[in-house]
């Protein structure tokens, strides 16, 4: 959760990587592209990443060139090593933050969060009830539901981000709502303890959801199918498909992928030679790979479509 707060770091995060193509997360709010029509934006022309896909709120979408990239939204990219060392430059100086992250429970999710915090040399404030878990002077002793606790803590002044870490759903929940009342425009990010409550926190106002579930589940098939699929969130894969015999010879443009599947191609791959980022107007040959996003649903779709 820490590691995901704004001001902890301008760089994209890097998520996993699949046949030679890194894929990281980066958020679009302080980035000198946010508010910007993507095909506006520069991030291709200066960096040479590619966006495949953006989260707004827990929903992700496939972006278009007119897609708005609006303050809270996460940005998944495509590219090599030395396209997001360009990208890390390209954001750097727009990424200073001087207040402190607001943390919601002192109990060992947010004990952790403050840890990594510290380590990383980013304040943060954690506001905590139960005075046998205050640590240090950044502990503010309180309900989190008090305006009086949390103003004291940071929250209705420049904080841009609060972590909700709760054992218990209900109050996080209770919580997302308090806090984007007070802070329309800051970051909150939520754990959620059951599955079922995820949706229920995106709905309700927060920006990222974080359980232990889904992320040890993605973990494990990532570990299992190291070189066949990479799954950056439940029911979301980056995947490898062989080019099938009725798409050689046709470009890209002329294939429609994305039309008629909904799966986008983020590279095309022969030996080691790797084509990131590919031109439309490109041919597919017999013996090359795809690597390619898209939800469970619009792979099994390219799977029956092209067969």
């Amino acid at each position: 959760m820490a590691q995901h707060a704004l001001g902890v770091s301008a760089q994209a995060n890097i998520v996993g990587s699949l046949g030679g193509v890194n894929i990281a997360e980066a958020y679009a709010a302080h980035t000198p592209y946010e508010g910007k029509e993507l095909l506006k934006s520069g991030l291709r022309e200066k960096t040479g990443v590619i966006v495949v896909g953006i989260w707004q709120r827990g929903k992700f979408e496939i972006p278009r060139p007119q897609t708005i990239i609006h303050p809270n939204s996460i940005l998944l990219l495509a590219g090599s090593e030395k396209h997001f060392k360009r990208y890390d430059e390209f954001v750097a100086s727009f990424r200073t933050f001087s207040v402190p992250v607001v943390i919601l429970g002192g109990g060992r999710v947010g004990q952790a969060a403050a840890d990594t915090l510290e380590e990383l040399g980013v304040d943060y404030r954690v506001v905590e009830k139960n005075r046998n878990s205050i640590k240090s002077k950044k502990y503010i002793i309180g309900d989190a539901a008090d305006l009086h606790t949390l103003e004291r803590a940071g929250i209705s002044a420049d904080s841009t981000s609060v972590l909700i870490t709760t054992h218990d759903d209900d109050i996080n929940i209770y919580l997302t709502i308090y806090c984007r009342q007070l802070r329309p425009n800051i970051q909150i990010i939520s754990r959620a303890i059951r599955d079922r409550n995820i949706s229920k926190l995106y709905s309700v106002g927060a920006d990222i959801v974080m359980s232990y579930a889904s992320m040890g589940a993605n973990k494990i098939l990532n570990i299992l199918k190291p070189d066949e699929i990479l799954m950056l969130a439940e029911g979301l894969n980056v995947f490898k498909a062989p080019v099938p015999s009725t798409l050689t010879g046709k470009t890209l443009a002329e294939n429609q992928i994305r039309r008629n599947t909904g799966c986008n191609v983020i590279a095309i791959s022969l030996g080691d030679v790797l084509n990131i980022n590919p031109d439309p107007t490109v041919t597919l040959n017999e013996n090359e790979e795809l690597i390619l996003i898209g939800t469970a649903e619009a792979e099994a779709e390219f799977k029956k479509v092209f067969h």
